[in-house]
């Protein structure tokens, strides 16, 4: 069977959970060993391990996106091979994925962010009835940093890097972060103080998925604040390293 044939159920089963797939991940029971993935443009390859919790045997399906969370296997143009792409897991088993960069882009000046996808589709019980079975197939997508060559400096200082300001827009006042570094910075926690170091404003706190992407602006609402001066303004906050690790800061407000 070709790979073609191969993908066509399985890309179909992506069409119809695809709207369950943000709650279904988190109930998903192959664990991956990571929370991100970086890959250095030049390397051939890296792997990432994977291991069943489930209490039978479960498929797998993997596949990379560059950000498009709807797009199915079969039509994604990603410089990335997954190999193997649809796999059997057992019960309490592991499984090293690869992925290979086919090297289809040239060594930019920054990061570039891709995803990767999991499927995974739960096998039926032998001694289950074939008809009013109903199976949910779990997905889960973590982000995958292509990181170039030579950058001027190393990712752990890109978050002092970031430029703080309050803006005032049609939606009210905002606090915005600029990122000149060439490196994505994910937040974790972000939070104004005043001159006694002492906690103001919580803007708010995200879990580990909303970043700001090299040479991008991104904007948190202050709903009814006042800004203090801008001497006395400063933004507490916690960044996710390449290994997940909250990691905290601490920044001037420039007005």
């Amino acid at each position: 069977m070709n790979a073609t044939s191969i993908f066509h159920a399985p890309t179909l089963l992506v069409l119809l959970v695809s709207v369950l797939s943000s709650v279904a991940s988190a109930r998903a029971s192959v664990v991956i060993n990571s929370t991100r993935i970086v890959y250095p443009q030049n390397d051939k390859e890296v792997t990432v391990r994977l291991e069943s919790k489930n209490q039978a045997p479960v498929l797998i399906q993997a596949w990379l996106d560059d950000g498009d969370e709807n797009a199915t296997p079969d039509l994604t143009a990603v410089p990335f091979i997954a190999t193997p792409p649809i796999f059997r897991m057992d019960p309490g088993k592991q499984q090293v994925l690869r992925l290979a960069y086919t090297g289809d882009l040239q060594p930019g000046a920054q990061e570039r962010l891709f995803w990767l996808n999991l499927l995974e589709v739960p096998s039926q019980p032998a001694d289950a009835p074939r008809s009013n079975q109903l199976q949910l197939a779990f997905r889960s997508r973590i982000k995958l940093f292509l990181r170039p060559p030579n950058l001027a400096y190393a990712v752990e200082a890109a978050p002092a890097k970031l430029q703080w300001r309050y803006v005032q827009t049609a939606q009210g006042q905002m606090l915005e972060a600029y990122n000149p570094s060439p490196y994505h910075v994910t937040f974790e926690h972000i939070e104004l103080r005043g001159a006694d170091q002492r906690p103001a404003y919580a803007v708010a706190t995200y879990g580990a998925g909303t970043m700001v992407a090299p040479g991008a602006r991104s904007r948190f609402a202050l709903p009814g604040f006042n800004p203090p001066p801008a001497a006395a303004a400063t933004v507490a906050f916690q960044t996710l390293d390449d290994f997940g690790v909250k990691v905290s800061h601490q920044s001037k407000v420039a007005q």
